[in-house]
């Protein structure tokens, strides 16, 4: 099977700059000679994720994982190995060269879902095309384009974001497609058209949203219903390139600003992040017809600390607030609320109180007050803390008598006691709502931690791996060890051991297992740590090399290190045998011949040892 050459792989390798490439997923700060960072891959509000530059490998020491750069783009993006060679390529600038008859290295399973995502991709950047021109030039786009300029939404904003308008007619889009030489079975698949009925458009009578990844390709659609009945909005199912959880509205366009503030606006929907952006707040996006997810958390955590939520007045929106304030927690971002209103002059008298609605999320702000007043009413935030304990006594003492409204508030406030990860800020929590609520702190604390919340609350504890057995260090071990770590850099430090010491010569397990692992990796090429991992099964061992690769023991000095630990295992042996002989002469003792020869053996070993402990010391 063909597959991307051995100097191609080199030549990226080469090049890689693991800061510059991990950083574009997770914030790194330089402390001495290690770049460190929040893990991506677990909850954690301390850093304990390490990159190491020269080496160009990564390892949290909170859930071990770690590995080289490739191994760091398939984990975080979920591809395989060539497809992250190919990503590698492009960032690098690296020309990809095939051996095996100079074809695409994937396999053709791989090499058709990679061109199905991207045929995917170009088909809705051209059906976003065409709905925004329908929108913009056509007769029946009118009504839509009615609808939106009136939300005061602007033209440059229109195109901006490159909103469209889906026809009426179900059948226009198949037609259209099919006509533009699109197979039928592509189109089922597209997640354009209706499962049961193919040729009907899953989108019509619509006014439509693009979603873009955060390289601004389009990969899905949401849609606003204009007139009849139907769900107010809906998105497109996921597909191959579309997962509503790990996707947010508009991050694309955000991104930029969100890097350089480190500060991120979360609403509820399309519109309200819309109204934002042209009020001049570009760090804003929205999740898509979930709740704020965990998963959405830590992709803005890659890039931001401090996330604003704008939700909802209503009931529904600062419920949806309560949940995007744990969710924050969970991931160690520090939050704010901002309940969008309109200013004092603009909020509708006592016997207005209908009109009162026109004001409950940005959008509506925007399209009654206009960009200004919309920028202004966001500058009034509260913190989380102080927004929970303020609901709790609204929606619960107030309503109660005393002992059982009071039960309610703290029970309320548990889940958010949880996912505090700090012990000193928990004991600043229940100390607060203490003070807030006029009782004994020991009392609050008591309810938070046996209240009728606790088995459902939120747990932000890592839990480590279950790891059945331990990994020992040794001689024989720590010269492995060192030649993995440093294999990538120093190739030749393995062709030495394979001419000094044979597999045969390695007696613990887990010495000869990383043998066999750099053995083969020397053969098929080229060495690294991510395919030296790749080819131990034994996990324990993985974690244990992936350990040891964090650390500076491993690289002052890698030629130093090997040669001394070659001698130190020859020693080793040689010692062994030495005193196996020593053993067998005592048994030996009348029988001459077997005698001599023992002293003979031990007589050159005694100078092998002499010769390397000279060398040695």
């Amino acid at each position: 099977m063909p597959y991307i050459s051995r100097k191609t792989i080199d030549e990226i390798q080469e090049r890689l700059d693991a800061v510059s490439i991990i950083g574009e997923y997770v914030r790194l700060e330089r402390r001495g000679e290690t770049y460190w960072g929040l893990c991506p891959f677990h909850n954690e509000k301390t850093p304990s994720f390490s990159v190491n530059q020269e080496r160009k490998s990564y390892y949290c020491f909170g859930c071990q994982e770690g590995g080289g750069v490739v191994n760091f783009l398939m984990a975080i993006e979920k591809i395989s190995f060539p497809e992250a060679l190919t990503q590698l390529a492009k960032k690098t600038g690296v020309e990809i060269y095939y051996e095996n008859s100079g074809e695409s290295s994937l396999s053709k399973t791989e090499d058709n879902l990679s061109r199905k995502k991207d045929d995917l991709v170009e088909l809705y950047r051209r059906v976003a095309g065409s709905f925004h021109y329908i929108l913009m030039e056509k007769e029946e786009g009118r009504g839509a384009k009615n609808y939106i300029l009136e939300r005061a939404i602007n033209p440059g904003t229109i195109d901006n974001f490159n909103i469209g308008y889906a026809p009426a007619d179900r059948l226009w889009l198949y037609k259209f497609l099919i006509a533009k030489g699109y197979s039928q079975e592509f189109l089922s698949e597209s997640a354009l058209f209706s499962k049961k009925y193919p040729q009907y458009a899953f989108f019509s009578n619509r006014l439509i949203f693009p979603i873009n990844d955060r390289q601004g390709r389009t990969v899905a659609f949401g849609g606003r219903i204009l007139s009849g009945d139907g769900p107010k909005y809906i998105n497109s199912p996921e597909s191959l390139v579309y997962k509503k959880r790990d996707t947010l509205f508009a991050l694309d366009k955000a991104l930029t600003v969100i890097r350089k503030t480190r500060e991120v606006f979360v609403c509820e929907g399309f519109m309200d992040v819309i109204a934002l952006h042209q009020a001049g707040i570009s760090n804003s996006v929205a999740p898509l017809g979930t709740a704020f997810t965990d998963e959405q958390a830590r992709l803005l955590r890659r890039w931001a600390e401090k996330v604003n939520l704008v939700f909802d007045s209503d009931e529904a929106g600062q419920n949806a607030a309560v949940k995007g304030i744990i969710t924050c927690r969970k991931n160690a971002l520090s939050c704010s609320l901002i309940i969008p209103q309109a200013p004092e002059n603009e909020i509708p008298q006592d016997g207005e109180e209908k009109e009162l609605k026109k004001f409950k999320d940005p959008a509506d702000i925007l399209k009654n007050s206009g960009e200004e007043l919309l920028f202004n009413s966001l500058k009034n935030t509260i913190i989380d803390v102080d927004y929970l304990i303020t609901k709790s006594k609204k929606d619960f003492l107030n309503r109660h008598d005393d002992s059982q409204g009071m039960s309610k508030a703290i029970a309320f406030l548990s889940p958010f006691y949880y996912s505090i990860d700090s012990e000193v800020d928990k004991e600043i929590f229940y100390k607060k709502v203490a003070d807030n609520f006029g009782v004994e702190p020991q009392s609050v604390l008591h309810e938070l931690q046996f209240g009728r919340n606790r088995e459902s609350a939120p747990n932000s504890t890592i839990v480590p791996k279950n790891i059945s057995r331990t990994v020992t260090m040794n001689e024989e071990l720590f010269l492995l060890t060192a030649l993995v770590v440093n294999c990538e850099h120093y190739p030749a430090l393995f062709e030495k051991l394979r001419a000094s010491l044979p597999k045969e010569e390695f007696y613990n397990q887990d010495a000869k297992n990383i043998y066999l692992a750099l053995e083969e990796c020397f053969r098929r090429g080229p060495l690294s740590l991510d395919a030296v991992l790749s080819c131990i099964e034994d996990s324990v061992l993985r974690i244990f090399l992936t350990q040891k690769s964090a650390v500076a023991e491993f690289s002052e000095d890698p030629e130093r290190l090997v040669n001394g630990g070659i001698k130190g295992v020859k020693i080793k042996r040689l010692e062994s045998r030495r005193q196996k002989i020593i053993t067998e002469m005592k048994l030996a003792r009348n029988e001459e011949k077997n005698l001599d020869d023992l002293l003979s053996e031990k007589m050159i070993i005694d100078s092998e040892l002499q010769t390397l402990k000279g060398a040695h010391s």
